[in-house]
């Protein structure tokens, strides 16, 4: 279970995040929209502990941040939280001096300690589930925008991670690519793991995501069922927002 409770992040005196509330049960997907500037890409950051939580709460898989806690405790936390949440960035940020494999199998090795030989099978079974298995020893510079993040997707899975959260993952594909993103990350899910996405594709979160967060402000506006949310918003602001996404998409 991910549970995030009353959290609020401030740059000086700039509240960003004012007191976010929600949970995701596990092996689900919550997908998170939101105009430019509502606060989605600092609340993520918050949930990697990118950044430093100024109120409420984040726990995931037993590791809880606290705004009040010392800062050697909250870095400690910090540190065990990474090791339960993994980021896929809309850059992806892949090593350009590493292969594939060797992109995927760095953080186990140096951080989990696994043999190499067992990193290196696992990333072969990983490239395998998301379609790369032949790209096994090339190097990110010579792989198209949508096979970088199929990797991306694979060095994060191989940490094991309890939440996987991925930032506008359909912002570099054609449609052919989202659909089969959709299909990947349903796959991922249905084999326990847990995710939350930040997206402005309406259409890809509809067929992924099992509920819907709306902020606008740095407020959680509304969430729910995804089936709610988007075809029988309560909230004006979520109507308005909508109404203007489908314009736009």
């Amino acid at each position: 279970m991910i549970r995030v409770t009353e959290l609020r992040k401030r740059f000086g005196n700039s509240e960003i995040l004012k007191g976010i509330s929600f949970d995701v049960p596990p092996q689900s997907v919550l997908g998170v929209i939101g105009a430019s500037g509502s606060g989605k890409s600092t609340l993520l950051r918050c949930l990697n502990g990118l950044e430093t939580i100024s109120g409420g709460t984040v726990e995931c898989d037993g590791v809880r941040l606290e705004a009040n806690l010392s800062h050697a405790e909250y870095r400690k936390r910090v540190k065990d939280l990474r090791l339960k949440v993994g980021t896929v960035f809309q850059h992806f940020y892949l090593f350009p001096h590493l292969s594939v494999v060797g992109n995927i199998i760095e953080a186990p090795v140096h951080v989990l300690h696994t043999p190499k030989k067992t990193a290196e099978t696992e990333a072969k079974e990983l490239l395998e589930a998301v379609g790369m298995t032949h790209a096994a020893r090339r190097y990110p510079g010579s792989l198209s925008g949508g096979e970088q993040q199929r990797v991306a997707i694979a060095r994060a899975l191989a940490m094991h991670p309890a939440l996987l959260l991925l930032d506008e993952p359909t912002s570099a594909l054609d449609p052919r690519r989202i659909n089969s993103l959709r299909a990947l990350l349903r796959t991922f899910v249905d084999r326990g793991h847990t995710m939350i996405i930040i997206s402005h594709s309406m259409g890809f979160l509809e067929g992924v995501s099992d509920n819907i967060l709306f902020m606008e402000g740095g407020i959680a506006v509304e969430f729910g069922p995804t089936d709610k949310v988007m075809n029988s918003p309560q909230d004006a602001r979520t109507k308005d927002f909508l109404l203007s996404a489908d314009s736009t998409d």
